[in-house]
């Protein structure tokens, strides 16, 4: 397919919001509509086969739904899927949907002795600071590899497969169902055209086995929850020299007791007195990195924002970070020594707003802080 892509959810005809149900039930109907053996010679039909194909394996989905709803094309390229390549891996992947559609599985499937290994999830949980600016972890994976007895062959040493009984060493099974011609594949041998006489002892003629493997994984700065990180080939084993999956990491961030996150930037609530508040004062705040002097202007308001440049989390693949966003809180004391009450009321006495409340001939406040400040300072040295 060449120029801009189609949207998955107009090749399926159904609306963004379209249930699992729906979706699966338009397929069907697309992919009866639209099969090769349909459509003999027809390249439109052909395309518009895998056109269909390859939008339900996104949609049908959770997680590629999800991704492509939020990201589009690209979004579901992160998963490692870019579309099918050709018929077969279509008849395999959906191979339910055609048994229902024509009695049998896997149409026109054939598979070959090369066998690519699945994909891996693995969830990682990091606290705050390490996912800000970054780190290196290891993880402990389990995955399938092919035995190291028997080679993945399956087959005890020393001994040889032989060829499938039930499909004569074909690998797979022809039926003729109405004007259609059915290749199958084969129940008893998987398509290996081959039978397995003698098991190997170690995994049991499986050819594979679960290894548990040690990974270190460099978690780049400024990610945040959701975040997928690939590491190719680290996956299941391939079979019968095929290429092993990929391992996906999904990234979950623990919150952090001081610092909440909006993008790049920090957000922080610093507690300060009504004395520092209204005559200004400086006070040390953490950061991600350490700590930081920050000066509290005279008459700072309650829920006022200060911000402090660079502070916050740096950006992925650059040199430049957020901000840190200092939110003020003035915290009133509950509790009164006598002798600050005492300075208190004598304040409120001399302050004509102490006094009367009055809004039409409101006291100066500089002069009443000035004055609490100075009775302050004058009880300590007494």
């Amino acid at each position: 397919m060449t120029g801009k892509r189609k949207d998955y959810y107009q090749i399926l005809g159904v609306p963004r919001h379209a249930t699992p149900e729906e979706i699966k039930k338009k397929y069907r109907q697309l992919a009866l509509k639209y099969h090769p053996d349909r459509n003999p010679g027809k390249k439109t039909a052909e395309e518009k086969f895998k056109e269909a194909a390859e939008a339900y394996e996104v949609l049908h989905d959770p997680e590629k739904r999800r991704l492509y709803d939020a990201y589009g094309h690209e979004g579901v390229s992160s998963t490692g899927f870019t579309g099918f390549t050709d018929f077969s891996d279509i008849f395999r992947s959906f191979s339910d949907i055609f048994e229902d559609l024509f009695g049998f599985g896997d149409l026109g499937g054939r598979p070959s002795q090369t066998q690519a290994g699945s994909d891996l999830r693995y969830d990682l949980a990091l606290n705050f600071q390490d996912a800000a600016l970054g780190t290196e972890v290891t993880i402990e994976v389990p995955r399938l590899i092919n035995c190291r007895t028997c080679g993945g062959s399956g087959a005890k040493p020393g001994t040889h497969k032989i060829p499938c009984p039930q499909c004569g060493g074909r690998g797979v099974i022809s039926r003729t169902h109405g004007i259609f011609q059915i290749t199958t594949t084969c129940s008893r041998c998987g398509g290996l055209k081959e039978f397995i006489a003698e098991p190997c002892p170690t995994c049991l003629g499986d050819g594979q086995v679960r290894e548990r493997k040690k990974l270190k994984v460099r978690i780049p700065p400024g990610i945040d929850s959701g975040t997928h990180l690939v590491m190719p080939g680290e996956g299941n084993e391939g079979r019968f020299g095929g290429p092993a999956g990929d391992l996906f990491i999904i990234l979950q961030v623990k919150p952090h007791d001081l610092f909440r996150r909006q993008g790049q930037d920090l957000y922080l609530q610093v507690p300060i007195s009504y004395v520092q508040a209204a005559l200004g004062s400086r006070v040390t705040i953490p950061t991600l990195t350490g700590s930081h002097d920050l000066l509290i202007p005279p008459g700072t308001q309650p829920g006022e924002i200060i911000r402090v440049k660079g502070q916050g989390v740096p950006y992925p693949k650059s040199t430049r970070r957020g901000d840190l966003l200092v939110e003020i809180k003035v915290v009133i004391p509950r509790h009164l020594t006598p002798r600050q009450q005492e300075l208190l009321k004598e304040l409120a006495q001399e302050d004509p707003a102490g006094q009367t409340m009055s809004v039409e001939a409101p006291a100066p406040q500089e002069g009443f802080f000035k004055k609490l400040w100075n009775s302050i300072t004058n009880s300590g040295q007494q």
